[in-house]
């Protein structure tokens, strides 16, 4: 049966590693150190920064994970660039691990485009099976409903209204400040904390309003990066014409089941 990691399994890890693992801390207690950013504390900048978050109609999310288990594997993502809105609609990419597959990712409505390059598909069905769905689809979308179980990892990951619900804990007490420095151009204060001896570090731009650029966990056997953009900036209204894409039912007959689901 086909394996729907690729759809279901890494979007679903990406959006809860990202949103869980990064963002905030469950409240830890101990006293703050600041180190600069004037007159307010890490605190009230982690807080402004999260109220940002759950106010924004849209943003970009840029993941990277360079850890070895995402890494060596086959289902997990090492990279992720999507934009996505409350409404659920999204555009971008997915890059999975080991063998470098990619699928392009469009969502409107209820309506789902995935275009996986041959890389992936190579590796979710080896032998003779991979082989013919990378000719099948070459320059091709797989164009379907949300209700189409295949589809199921993206529905979940394209909901900006998930992510934006981890930005409700408390900032910890033991949060400190560093020294403002520039990321990719963006004038942003370091806010880190350790937990488990993971240190996980909240990157707030300077200038008002603040809001999270970065967000970043390392420690042993990790290594995770979340950069947020395009805050408010609509998700690409643009859709694969029906010329570069073919029905969920194609790839359903290609490997003889009706309803493709989970391994």
């Amino acid at each position: 049966m086909f394996r729907t990691h690729g759809f279901t399994i890494a979007t679903r890890a990406t959006v809860t590693a990202a949103t869980m693992g990064l963002l905030f801390s469950p409240v830890l207690g101990g006293a703050s150190s600041a180190k600069t950013g004037g007159d307010q504390s890490p605190q009230q900048l982690a807080a402004q920064a999260q109220g940002a978050l759950r106010k924004a109609t849209s943003v970009r999310l840029h993941y990277q994970d360079r850890s070895p288990a995402a890494a060596n594997s086959i289902t997990l993502p090492t990279a992720m660039d999507l934009a996505l809105d409350r409404q659920g609609n999204c555009a971008g990419t997915l890059t999975l691990g080991t063998h470098g597959g990619m699928v392009q990712i469009v969502k409107r409505g209820t309506e789902v485009w995935l275009k996986p390059n041959a890389a992936f598909w190579t590796s979710e069905l080896p032998g003779e099976r991979g082989a013919t769905a990378a000719k099948t689809f070459k320059n091709h979308y797989i164009h379907g409903s949300t209700s189409d179980m295949v589809f199921s990892g993206v529905v979940n990951a394209c909901n900006l209204q998930d992510l934006q619900s981890a930005a409700t804990a408390t900032p910890p007490a033991t949060l400190k400040e560093g020294l403002a420095t520039m990321v990719n151009g963006t004038r942003v204060v370091p806010l880190s904390f350790e937990v488990n001896g993971l240190t996980s570090t909240l990157y707030v731009t300077t200038g008002k309003p603040h809001v999270l650029f970065r967000a970043s966990q390392k420690g042993p056997g990790t290594d995770l990066t979340l950069t947020f953009t395009d805050y408010n900036k609509p998700v690409p209204a643009k859709v694969p014409p029906a010329s570069a894409s073919l029905d969920v039912s194609k790839l359903q007959s290609l490997l003889g089941t009706a309803s493709p689901g989970p391994a």
